[in-house]
């Protein structure tokens, strides 16, 4: 996407739709933690349900690039989060 000639926008996703709670429990057991110890959820601050779902189209990247993901959301949550343990412990 950086070396196009023109400037443009690209959404680089799974397309899977997860929710933010999916992540949390991925996240912290990977971490081998239970994440209900470690997040408080707080109603007043939960999203209303304006849409039913929201899903990452990648599809101008692929039309545009040739993208297409190669990393699914379980391997995307552990990748990131190994990374972080790891910067934490260096």
């Amino acid at each position: 996407m950086l070396q196009q000639d023109e400037p443009d926008d690209y959404v680089i996703a799974t397309g899977e739709a997860h929710s933010v709670r999916e992540f949390a429990e991925k996240a912290f057991d990977i971490a081998g933690l239970n994440w209900e110890d470690y997040v408080k959820v707080d109603k007043r601050f939960m999203r209303p349900l304006d849409v039913p779902c929201l899903v990452g189209d990648y599809s101008k990247a692929e039309r545009k690039l040739g993208w297409k993901p190669k990393v699914k959301f379980d391997k995307l949550v552990e990748i990131m989060v190994r990374e972080e343990v790891n910067r934490w412990s260096r």
